[in-house]
Parts: C-alpha cells; structure tokens; sequence
C-alpha cells in the first residue's frame, strides 16, 4: 500500500489526488415533510461543504434551509478537487461530500471524524450494499474488485483511521448515493444497439469517442472495454499491477495516435456537450449525463452491456473541526438526507439512494416504478427539474434496480499502484 506520508512529503499526493476519481420493497406512501430543527441557536448556523456537482445545487440547499432551519454553503468542484481539499484543507469544509474510492487516501489524513451510528436515526435503512456488501440473497454483486463501499465504511474505533472489516458503531461517511455505470450513446448517430464495452473501440466509431480523463475510474473503463475485446485479462481491475498498467496505456496511447478519440472529458458538463453536439456519438457517461441530453430533446441511451456495470457510491463525511452546535447541525443534516428527499430528488437523474423505502416516499408510484422496478413508465417521466426525459411507456435502460446493480463487476477504486497509475495516464493523455 501507498505511503501517504511519503506521498504528501515529495507532492506526489497532490498530482495522484488531483487526478484521480472519480430489498427495494415497501408500501407507497404519501410524501412527508423532512424533520425540522427550530431552535434559536442552530439557525445561526453555517454548514460548509465541498462536493461535486451531483447533490451541490440550489434547489438541495433550498429544500435542506427551509426543512432544516440553519443554511449551507455549497461548492461544485471536480472529483479531484474534492479529494484534493479533503486531504490538504480541513478547515475549508465542514462536509465532505466525496466518493468512497477516495477514503484510503482522505480518511488516513486524518481530517474527517469518524461518525457516530447511534446518532443517526435511520441508519438501518441503509442498503446492505454499503453495510455489508451484500444486496439481497442470491445476487452476484462483485465487491471484490476496485474499493466497494463496505470495505471502507467502518472504522475500528472513534479514534482510529483503519478500516474494519466488521462493523462498529462508527463510519468514515454516511452513504446517500450510488450507481452502475457505463457506455452512454446516441442511437440516432450509432445507427443500432450497443451491447458490448468492446464497440468503444470499434473501428467504426473512429474520431467520435471519449474516455473520462479522471485516471482512478477512466483507467478501469479502458480495461473494461479491453477484456471485452479480449486483449487483455485482469485479476482485479481495480488494483492493476505496473505491468498491467504498462499495456493499458500502451494500448490506449496506440488508439490515440490512431485518432480513434475525439477528446477526454473532466467535467459532467463536458460530457453532456460532447453528446449532446454529436462530436461524440459513444463514450463513458454519468447517469445524469444521460439524462440532461435527454433533457435537450436528443436521445441518448446509457448501455446494459453484456459484461457488467462498473459500481461506485457516496457519502458525506465530517469534517476534524466540527464541534458544539456546528457538529449538531451537521448530524441533523445527515438525518435529513437518510429520511429520502434527496434520494428521491437524484432518482429522477439515474442515481440510486442509499436508503430507498425512505426515497419512495418522495416519489410518485409511477416514478418508483419506472426508476427502481424496470417497468413501463405509467406517465411521462422527467428528471429532478421537471424536463421531460421520457414519453410514458418507456423502460429504462437495463431494467430494475436489482438487474442494474446485481451485475456490478467492479467498483471505483484507489490502486496501490496509485502514483504509477496516475504517471502512466498523463503519459496517455498528453501522448
């Protein structure tokens, strides 16, 4: 494993970080008001966080203020700013919105306190994916390759930054959001269905593809798409050897030269605008990618490919400096996002909540039914703004809940070979 100590002294943190990533069952019930806080101190109160652009908007910070009664202060950055100032500027954030990928290199910093379960009032709504790596009996998740959630969410003890591989009363983060991901394309320029990683090398495709330039995940959907075309085989796709990472790149660096892509995308907005122009017409996406093309009236489909999605999840951690009334605040915030408003809120772009009998509660039936059952849609369906997204009887891509997520086969991942990894990607991009 990477000395961190040793990473931060020569600065090598700094590049590694900067460039790296990123039962559903229940009776329908009418939607509730979120709790409330109403005393005269915590309206005072200031929450700061730091998170990408996912759960950092205007209408999540409305809805928290009015329910919650204190304000938050939010700030959308990349996935590497993120990790980049949760390791080096503790005092800048109160909460960390951030990816569990990225907790082998925050947590040990120690600039996140590790969170109390028995403070938080719903804890056992949680999906099992995050508390013990299973999603019901009898379904293949595969959590042994790249960091799945389970394996970095308890640590041993209040004061402790080693993980535990059983689970305790405390946790690095509190889980809100995950997903499976995949190839995104437009079928209207593809011409037909795409059901393999291997077509985003295809020939056919040449000069209108795009990989995401975030090394820690853009460096797995390579070797996805790889294994697809069986060029090469992996023992865990998400903790690559040097020599494997030798052949990726070389491989990549080859198709680049080849002028096989069009352009690496960093940001959401770039991808949305690679597709939505038809530049690029098959590429790594974000499930609300797929939906704000879909938004823009053009359509787009985010693949069920035959060899498995690649998983990851979020949470939100605290920040070292929290405390008093400030810390109290921000558990209340933690309570707020398990009762289901913002799980229901980032269903509507594609996301699953970590606690979804509490985000069905903020959904119609139809909606429920469309984004977590794989069902024909009974109304039209729109995303979180109220865009229309789809027409009534569509069915998502890749079916239900349990279809998508039970054929995970590797998650976002901190490679022990990190440093190299990171060395290696920026000679392909730069190549």
């Amino acid at each position: 494993m990477i000395n961190r100590r040793k990473l931060l002294k020569t600065g090598l943190a700094a590049t590694a970080t900067s460039m790296a990533a990123i039962s559903c069952s229940g009776k329908q019930k009418t939607a509730t008001k979120s709790p409330t806080v109403i005393t005269n101190k915590i309206k005072d109160v200031t929450l700061r966080f730091v998170g990408t652009g996912a759960a950092q908007n205007n209408d999540i910070r409305n809805r928290a203020e009015k329910d919650l009664g204190f304000k938050l202060q939010m700030r959308a950055l990349s996935t590497a700013e993120v990790i980049q100032i949760g390791i080096s500027q503790p005092k800048q954030y109160d909460i960390f919105d951030g990816e569990f990928f990225a907790l082998p290199l925050v947590f040990p910093s120690g600039n996140l306190q590790a969170i109390d379960v028995s403070r938080i009032k719903q804890f056992d709504k949680i999906t099992p994916i995050f508390t013990t790596g299973k999603l019901y009996p009898g379904a293949k998740v595969n959590t042994s390759q790249g960091t799945a959630p389970r394996k970095v969410l308890f640590v041993k003890d209040q004061n402790s930054t080693e993980f535990s591989s059983e689970p305790t009363n405390w946790t690095t983060m509190i889980p809100y959001q995950y997903g499976a991901d995949t190839l995104g394309y437009r079928p209207d320029l593809v011409g037909r269905k795409i059901e393999s990683w291997a077509e985003l090398f295809n020939p056919e495709f040449q000069g209108r593809t795009s990989l995401l330039d975030i090394p820690s995940i853009g460096i797995m959907d390579a070797a996805m798409v790889m294994e697809a075309k069986g060029l090469m085989t992996f023992g865990d796709k998400g903790n690559m050897t040097k020599e494997e990472l030798d052949k990726v790149t070389q491989i990549l660096i080859d198709r680049k030269r080849d002028g096989h892509f069009r352009a690496f995308w960093k940001t959401f907005d770039e991808s949305v605008n690679f597709m939505a122009s038809g530049e690029v017409v098959i590429q790594s996406m974000w499930s609300p990618a797929v939906t704000a093309v879909k938004a823009r009236g053009l359509p787009c489909i985010y693949a069920p490919l035959k060899e498995g999605y690649r998983g990851w999840g979020g949470g939100l951690g605290l920040s070292k400096n929290l405390s008093g009334i400030e810390l109290d605040a921000a558990y209340e915030y933690l309570n707020w996002v398990v009762d289901g408003w913002i799980g229901g809120f980032l269903s509507r772009q594609g996301y699953y909540s970590s606690t979804p009998e509490n985000a069905r509660k903020y959904m119609k039936p139809e909606e429920w039914d469309y984004w977590y059952e794989g069902k024909p849609a009974g109304i039209p369906i729109v995303d979180p703004y109220g865009e229309k997204i789809e027409s009534k009887g569509a069915v998502r891509n890749g079916g239900s809940f349990r279809d998508r997520v039970s054929n995970i086969v590797c998650w976002n991942s901190f490679m022990e070979e990190q440093v190299y990894l990171v060395y290696k990607w920026t000679e392909f991009i730069v190549a």
